[in-house]
């Protein structure tokens, strides 16, 4: 046993136990940190506009990621209609307006996050069906809505500026097919966009979807 020896070598695994904990605790506090993201939508026939969302991983991390997923999925949002606007309650979004991809996502299903953060006013949440159900539909609230809380309805981001836009996307058709005049869904699923701007043309839309740096915020 040479004692010269054990000091060094105590302080050799403190450091490499100390440089564990640092970037275990640094992926960690990369894993939550918020993202920004920036919507462009068309309003109606001339004038577009923009929001930023905020989206934050640790209130519900399964559909932050899979949001993340779509915005990073070339193309995906480009086109795709709010088809769902009622006035005093929420706008919703999020079916592919071509029918094979809006296909494609429908099977890729997520399982529930719980609900941590409350359905308050231009926060984001996914739409269900049921247990275990997301895939690509959300919502933005336009208003308090906390009675969809307990209903599941797990917010996983928020709109952080441009609000007075969302408040903007057309709502004149209001409740969707068969409750109302506005899109069936299952159509809209089957036939995508063409069914939509032949019988619903006044449809605000999203352009664009992209991740914002600090120096874009």
């Amino acid at each position: 046993f040479n004692i010269l020896l054990f000091p060094m070598r105590f302080v050799l695994s403190l450091v490499v136990v100390l440089c564990y904990l640092l970037t275990a605790f640094t992926a960690q506090d990369a894993a939550v940190s918020p993202v920004s993201v920036k919507f462009e939508v068309q309003l109606s026939s001339g004038v577009s506009d923009s929001f930023i969302v905020e989206i934050n991983p640790d209130w519900a991390p399964l559909g932050a990621e899979r949001f993340l997923e779509l915005v990073d999925t070339d193309g995906f949002w480009k086109g795709i209609r709010f088809f769902r606007v009622i006035s005093g309650f929420m706008a919703q979004f999020g079916i592919h307006g071509n029918p094979a991809v809006a296909a494609e996502w429908k099977g890729k299903t997520l399982k529930d996050d719980p609900v941590k953060e409350s359905n308050k006013r231009s926060y984001i949440s996914f739409a269900t069906s049921g247990e275990n159900s997301r895939t690509t539909q959300m919502f933005i609230n336009l208003v308090d809505n906390a009675n969809l809380d307990g209903m599941g309805f797990a917010p996983f981001g928020q709109v952080i500026s441009g609000m007075d836009v969302v408040d903007k996307i057309y709502s004149g058709y209001g409740e969707g097919a068969p409750s109302g005049a506005g899109p069936d869904q299952g159509r809209i699923q089957t036939e995508g966009n063409k069914y939509l701007k032949r019988q619903f043309p006044n449809l605000s839309y999203i352009k664009t979807v992209k991740r914002l740096d600090e120096q874009e915020l």
